[in-house]
């Protein structure tokens, strides 16, 4: 078998020496070049399988050989070497298109792991760009120029940042960059920033270790730990605390992080990509996030349309979806008629593609027969200007007293327990068995199924 080859870039043979010397040891045939005229002309004749360049050649910057690989064999990947501390430089670099960086002094450990995940990247790209085509759904402009972006950033270390809706799908763009890159064997580890109390963040993400709080009764690793070798996904970013902030932003330019209580560094091996459904920009120009974390986290940014700006994909992507929730649950396949498809391409669906989503599990719950019409689609809210149906409570009768208290400010728990109450009854006189209490109720066996798991009586 053909041994892996790196060209090595760089004008100083002291570098060059010392990394000929590390990626041999790995099994690799390296080949040095000092000059950009020269490595352009060592790239044609070798295409090696990863370049290694300086940032500062004699005749010209490494970014300008990061550019011509793009155009010329943009299969191979590219890392840079930078100055220590040189932040602006590494992002200039990875905007530009290359796979990862490592910072001088050199770190041999840091450089190892760099290159055997570029390494791993596989020179044809039609496998990424056929299993982006299947975990996208949609055919429209939008969504062909987000796969494009995804097939290009899943060959790519940089810090990605995901804007879009809530619901629009930025954890599913996430999931495909991380599953269609060289981590793809690596956790994929997802965080709602704003799930997490202030005052457990740093011990959420970095860990804590024992007696270092209050309950904190044991060592724990955290987050950065649980997602090393593999990429971190921190949503909504925009609600992290500006005092987290400045901690997360060390954590991202060390490429180290210390544990609540520890009086030592860890470094850490991560891929981050974030998101969140607000403008980054306008939360900088008001205070509430950092500009310097900002220009880190965003070093390339993605946009995921809206479902009502990609109204063409409702049909094709309604139909995915329904097909998978009727696999999850077991169901025979169920299917959406004209009228139903017109239907849900007239609303605006304004929680995107999981709206969609909870839309087709309700209606399929809610549905006796494999056909659903547009008179059968069960929508959480009245939808004017379409012939769907929606779920509504009558009013209560303003003569009962106990159950208006009852229900005082939170009717939806009461009126689910009402029904749990109801359905447990009905399945304790039916001996549990659910054929005979769907039919006792007037609804059908999958709505049961349903009503069960929702109020959480499918034990």
């Amino acid at each position: 078998m053909k041994r892996q080859s790196v060209l090595i870039v760089d004008d100083e043979p002291d570098i060059r020496e010392l990394l000929d010397i590390t990626l041999s040891r790995m099994g690799l045939q390296t080949h040095s070049a000092a000059s950009l005229k020269e490595a352009r002309e060592m790239i044609a004749r070798l295409e090696p399988d990863l370049c290694l360049t300086d940032m500062r050649l004699p005749d010209g910057s490494g970014i300008s050989l990061v550019e011509h690989m793009q155009r010329e064999l943009p299969h191979i990947p590219v890392a840079m070497i930078t100055a220590h501390g040189s932040v602006e430089t590494a992002i200039s670099a990875l905007k530009a298109g290359a796979f990862d960086f490592v910072s001088k002094p050199i770190a041999l450990d840091n450089l190892r792991k760099l290159v055997s995940s570029a390494l791993q990247m596989h020179s044809n790209t039609t496998q990424t760009e056929s299993a982006v085509d299947e975990g996208l759904i949609g055919s429209t402009e939008s969504i062909k120029t987000l796969r494009q972006q995804i097939s290009k950033l899943a060959r790519s270390q940089a810090p990605v940042h995901i804007h879009g809706e809530s619901g629009s799908g930025k954890e599913v763009v996430a999931r495909l960059i991380h599953n269609n890159g060289p981590r793809a064997s690596g956790a994929f580890v997802a965080v709602n920033c704003g799930a997490i109390p202030p005052e457990l963040m740093e011990s959420e993400l970095f860990g804590h270790i024992k007696g270092s709080f209050t309950g904190a009764n044991q060592d724990k690793s955290g987050l950065f730990q649980a997602a090393s070798g593999g990429t971190l996904f921190l949503d909504e970013v925009a609600d992290l605390p500006l005092p987290m902030q400045v901690k997360l932003l060390r954590a991202i330019q060390e490429k180290t992080i210390r544990p609540v209580g520890a009086s030592e560094e860890h470094s850490t091996d991560i891929r981050l990509l974030s998101a969140t459904h607000k403008d980054l920009t306008m939360e900088v120009e008001a205070g509430r996030f950092r500009q310097d974390l900002f220009y880190r986290i965003n070093v390339i940014d993605v946009r995921v349309p809206s479902l009502r700006e990609r109204a063409e994909d409702i049909p094709e992507l309604a139909k995915a979806l329904l097909l998978r929730i009727c696999r999850r649950h077991g169901d025979s396949a169920a299917s959406l008629d004209t009228s139903a498809l017109g239907a849900l391409q007239e609303y605006t669906f304004p929680g995107n593609v999981r709206e969609l989503e909870n839309v087709l599990e309700r209606t399929l719950a809610l549905t006796d027969g494999e056909t659903i019409t547009a008179e059968k689609l069960v929508f959480s809210k009245k939808t004017r200007g379409t012939n769907s149906t929606s779920v509504e409570v009558p009013e209560t009768d303003r003569g009962l007293d106990p159950p208006l208290e009852k229900a005082r400010g939170n009717l939806e728990a009461f009126l689910e327990s009402i029904e749990r109450e109801v359905i447990s009854a009905a399945l304790e006189e039916c001996r549990w068995n659910k054929t005979a209490t769907a039919k006792m109720l007037g609804i059908s066996f999958r709505s049961l199924r349903y009503r069960q798991k929702k109020l959480g009586l499918d034990g």
